[in-house]
This record gives structure tokens, C-alpha cells and sequence, in this order.
């Protein structure tokens, strides 16, 4: 058996792998790479070769990014900033959510795109008494086409461009792609808009993400903060040293809530307060007044209540609402609203439901605490062992906070990224690298939050697939292939190359990720365009179209499963705005590609 057959038969059993869908594409790729050493067609360098190719450099770095674009609230602030502007016009606000998932994809990647535009969408379409079912199916796919706006916007355009310079010495320009990126941006929100009314299911979802544009207005209203409370400290000179809580004399209309020693700890009855303590007290202004003037007493912190709701919910700072663990090590501990521990503000406490106000609450197996304080301290929580976190503090901090503290300082990475990807200056990989940590320098990413931001799936597949692309390539059968291909066209013409590989590259992309499926076609395209005398620049840029062309099933692209939830869509929903969708693009792509890039 020869080598090009063998390769071919390695890729039937790689593309059955990823139909099957029983195995995670991760170890599809990594058997893939195993096979092809076992069979002698690669080496075992070349196997594990795939993983330190500068393309995975890149991409990876290209998450970091999106990461640190992501959590500063930049993409957040841009869909606050839709929903103002678009209205509650279906399409003025369907043109707007879509030139907004596309823009977005160019930045932070189609899949990023989805997940940070999807709440926005919700709570637009809940706005506009919009059906989601109507808005969802068009974001993900201007997404898709918003990936090929700019080099960094899909895995996809790393892989075609890093073809063209192995094959040529040259490489598509950052923007290049921009070139027919923009005119296919153009034709998905046309189709949309135009029939996908028509071809959109029109129902209610069982699951919404959640909405939380109301957050501080629910949990104002459910912990009562109506007054608040005062922290005041005890200055030396105080005559309440030496006092026990109870021997303290408040005017009438205030409460003294607690005392918190210098330590961290509460008080106890009968402690008596000396300097550095902290007197919590709650009541109306004129008698607090009364009170730190008569006891000389130093005001600490002023109520958070109903009335400064916008001091609650910030860049720098935020809240959180807790349930105790059960086994929780808190359990047994004294708190009471005013109590500060751990960096954090006890707002409130409730224990069945119902509100425990002014009173000292022994902690107890499902009792709710409302806290507030800087977002680090706040966020820590969802980290920890001894109670549960109600609402993740990160989407209610991307929902709610217009810009996170750190993005100027993202946006400013993002530009000096593009600025070194634009000019050529250095390799996209070394660009990648340097934006990546800039990130982290900059402390817009941390290092834990950076490694949790790579999909490692994605760097698993590509660097996996590699060996793959290189086998076929090097054993000959992605010439026996598009010899083959070629044979069946004929003279045709080079649109009729383009319009066969299309057609390839679309079949296979929807049951198989559509980086997989450019690893995969990228080396018979090359030997296509070799055999039928076709310049290999349209042909690589049509592959890369075709490649991010996965509009007829859910599966085809992790942003369509995304939206498949919180639209109400079934699998057949799909391929009827997709099927459109799909023309639209094969028409652009065969007139415009090799107008942009003579054949």
C-alpha cells in the first residue's frame, strides 16, 4: 500500500472519529498524530512537532487577548452602549447586534464574540419584546464572518496565511482579509434581515442566561437597605473607652448594631471597647450626629443603603450575595450587618428568609449574607470552600459595570498587538506573545486567569492535526486528490476550482470543526492549485471563506451551539437561514476572490 493512500486512510478514520463524536476532539488529533508514527509516515519529531509550530504560539496568545478585553468590561461596555443607541426596531437593532458580534469577532474571536454579546442579546430582545429564537442564529453567524475581517479573528486565517508563506515565501496582510471579511459581513446581516423572519423560528426558550441589569434594585429590596448603617471608631479622648456595649448611650432613633474590635473580631457583651474598636450604629443622620459629637467618635463609613444604591455597584467595587456551606467552617461565627472580614462588608444577613436587620446572628448551614467590597475580595469568594456564591460576581460585574477598571490598559495592549501584527515588524507569533503578556504585565489578566483562558482543546487540535496536514502533503496523496478533483473538472476555469473547493470545505466543515477541516484541506488545495495553474492566494483565501462558512448545523461551530440554548433552536432549525446564508457566501466569494486576488 502506498504512503499517499495510507494518509488517506488516516484522515477517512480522523474525519470518522470526529463524526462519531464519541471522543473528544483532543484525542482525536493526538491519535491521529499517533497513527500516522505508527505507520511510519511521519517521524516521531514530526509528531509531536505540530505543538511548538509558531501557528499554536499565536493562537494561543490570541485567547490571552480575548481574555483580557473580555474581563475589563470592554465588550460589555460596547453592548450597553448598542442597546442605548439601537432602539427597539427589529432590524435597526438586528443591523446593530450584528456589526457588533462581527466587530467583536475580530477582536476576541468568533466563539469569544457569542459568549460576550449572548446576555446583551437577551436582555435587547426582552427589551424589545423580541423573540430570541430572532436575534441568536444571526449573531452567531455574523460572528463567523467577522472572523475574517483581520488575520487574528479564527485559527482558520492563521493556518491558510502561515500556507501561502510555506508554500511562497508571502503572507496575507492583517487587513487583507478584511478585503472580502467586509463584503461577507454585509451579505450575512442582508439575508438576515431580508428573510430571516421567515426562516427563523419564532419561539420562547425553556433557559435564558440571566439578566442582571436589575441586580442592585433585587437585592436592595430583599436585604431592606433602606437606612444603612455608620462604622464610627473610637478615637483616644473617647469617653465610651472602657464602656461595655450596652453602657454606651445612643440618642433615641439610633441603634447600636454591634462593636468590632481593632483585631477583626466582634465583641462580646461584656467586653469593653478601648481605642481602634469600631462602633456600627444605624438611625437617622441628625441623631448619629448627636452621637459622635457627645462620645468623640470618628466616622469610618457612611450607609450604603436604598439611597446610594450607585456606590454599591462600580469598577472598583461591587457585591455578592453568600449562602453558608453545609459543614462550612463559619458555621458557629457572630455577624451582623456593618461586620467587615476578609476585605469585605456585611450589608446583610437573612436565615430563612427572612431579614435578621440590626441583630447579632450566630452562623448557621444555609443562612445568606449580602457583602460588598473591592471586586478581588468580592470575586474570592467563588474560590472558596465555606459558602456558595448566589450570582457569579464576574457576570454580574461584565453586565452591570460600564467599564471594568483595567480597560484602557486592555484596549492600549489590544492596539499595540495590532500595530506589530499591521506593520510585520515581527512574526504573528512574537506579536501574539508580546499582547499576551503585556496582559498579564499590565495586570489586565492574571497568571492563573491566563492559563485558564487558553482553550487548550483548540491548541490540542490544531498542534495535533498538524502532523496530519504535513502527511498528507508529503506522501502524496493531497496530489493524488486534486488530481482527482481536477479530472472532475476539467477546463473549467479557476472559478469552477474554487467553486469544487468551496463545496468540499463546506461538506466536511459542518460535521468537522473548521479548524480541522483547513488542516485538512490546506495541502490539497495547494496541490490543486499547482495541478490546475491557479494562483495559490485565491484559492488559499477561498478555503479559509469555505472554512468559516459552518451555518447548517449546530455542531459545526461552538458559537452556533452556544446560541442553540437560549434561542429554542432544534438541530433542523439551522440549515434553512444557514442554507441561505451559505449561497449568499459562495456567490460573494466566487465573483469577489478572484477580482481581489487575480487567478
Amino acid at each position: 500500500m502506498s504512503d499517499a493512500t495510507l494518509s488517506l486512510l488516516v484522515l477517512a478514520g480522523c474525519v470518522g472519529l470526529f463524526v462519531w463524536n464519541r471522543l473528544s476532539v483532543g484525542v482525536v488529533a493526538i491519535l491521529t498524530a499517533l497513527t500516522l508514527y505508527a505507520t511510519g509516515l511521519i517521524t516521531a519529531n514530526e509528531a509531536v512537532a505540530g505543538f511548538g509550530d509558531p501557528v499554536v504560539v499565536f493562537i494561543a496568545s490570541l485567547f490571552v487577548l480575548s481574555e483580557g478585553l473580555e474581563s475589563s468590561g470592554v465588550t460589555a461596555w460596547a453592548g450597553q452602549q448598542l442597546i442605548a443607541r439601537a432602539g427597539t426596531a427589529r432590524n435597526r437593532l438586528l443591523i446593530a447586534l450584528m456589526f457588533l458580534s462581527a466587530l467583536m469577532a475580530a477582536l476576541v474571536t468568533p466563539n469569544g464574540a457569542a459568549a460576550a454579546l449572548l446576555p446583551v442579546v437577551v436582555l435587547a430582545s426582552r427589551r424589545s419584546k423580541q423573540s430570541t429564537s430572532q436575534m441568536l442564529m444571526p449573531l452567531a453567524f455574523a460572528a463567523s464572518a467577522g472572523a475574517l475581517l483581520v488575520l487574528s479573528g479564527s485559527t482558520v486565517n492563521v493556518i491558510v496565511s502561515d500556507a501561502l508563506v510555506t508554500a511562497t515565501g508571502e503572507q496575507f496582510g492583517f487587513f487583507e482579509f478584511g478585503l472580502i471579511g467586509l463584503p461577507l459581513v454585509l451579505a450575512t446581516i442582508a439575508v438576515s434581515v431580508l428573510v430571516g423572519r421567515r426562516l427563523l423560528p419564532d419561539r420562547s426558550p425553556t433557559a435564558l442566561p440571566a439578566d442582571y441589569s436589575r441586580h442592585v434594585d433585587t437585592l436592595v429590596e430583599h436585604y431592606s437597605l433602606d437606612v444603612g448603617f455608620f462604622r464610627l471608631v473610637v478615637d483616644p479622648g473617647s469617653d465610651v473607652i472602657g464602656s461595655r456595649r450596652e453602657q454606651v448611650e445612643v440618642p433615641d432613633g439610633v441603634v447600636l448594631i454591634g462593636v468590632q474590635r481593632a483585631t477583626g473580631e466582634p465583641a462580646a457583651e461584656d467586653e469593653t471597647l478601648s481605642v481602634g474598636d469600631v462602633v456600627v450604629v444605624t438611625g437617622d443622620n441628625a441623631g448619629i450626629a448627636s452621637l459622635v459629637e457627645r462620645h468623640a467618635l470618628a466616622v469610618a463609613t457612611t450607609p450604603l443603603s436604598r439611597g446610594t444604591r450607585e456606590a454599591l455597584l462600580g469598577r472598583e467595587v461591587g457585591v455578592a450575595e453568600l449562602v453558608v456551606r453545609p459543614r462550612s467552617r463559619v458555621i458557629g461565627q457572630v455577624v451582623f450587618a456593618g461586620l467587615v472580614r476578609s476585605g469585605v462588608t456585611v450589608l446583610g444577613v437573612r436565615r430563612l428568609g427572612k431579614d435578621r436587620g440590626a441583630d447579632h446572628l450566630v452562623l448557621a448551614e444555609g443562612d445568606s449574607l449580602l457583602v460588598h467590597g473591592p471586586w478581588p475580595a468580592v470575586e474570592a469568594f467563588a474560590a472558596g470552600d465555606d459558602v456558595l456564591i448566589v450570582d457569579s460576581p464576574e457576570l454580574v460585574r461584565r453586565q452591570t459595570v460600564a467599564l471594568g477598571p483595567k480597560a484602557w490598559r486592555a484596549v492600549a495592549v489590544l492596539v499595540v498587538t495590532v500595530a506589530l501584527l499591521a506593520t510585520g515588524v515581527v512574526p504573528p507569533a512574537i506579536a501574539g506573545l508580546i499582547g499576551a503578556t503585556l496582559m498579564v504585565m499590565t495586570g489586565v489578566v492574571g497568571v492563573p486567569q491566563a492559563y485558564r483562558a487558553v482553550s487548550w482543546q483548540v491548541v490540542v487540535l490544531v498542534g495535533g492535526l498538524i502532523p496530519l496536514s504535513v502527511a498528507i502533503a508529503s506522501s502524496g496523496a493531497a496530489d493524488l486528490v486534486a488530481g482527482w478533483l481536477v479530472g472532475i473538472v476539467g477546463d473549467g476555469g479557476p472559478r469552477v476550482v474554487l467553486a469544487t473547493l468551496f463545496a468540499l470545505t463546506l461538506v466536511l466543515g459542518q460535521v468537522v470543526s473548521n479548524t480541522a477541516t483547513v488542516l485538512i484541506v490546506a495541502p490539497i488545495a495547494v496541490a490543486m492549485a499547482d495541478a490546475s495553474g491557479v494562483a495559490l492566494a485565491p484559492v488559499l483565501m477561498l478555503v479559509a471563506v469555505a472554512g468559516a462558512a459552518s451555518f447548517l448545523t449546530p455542531i459545526a461551530t461552538p458559537a452556533n451551539m452556544m446560541v442553540m440554548g437560549p434561542g429554542g433552536y432544534t438541530f433542523s432549525d439551522y440549515w434553512k437561514l444557514g442554507l441561505a446564508t451559505t449561497l449568499a457566501w459562495f456567490v460573494v466569494a466566487i465573483l469577489l476572490i478572484p477580482v481581489i486576488w487575480p487567478t
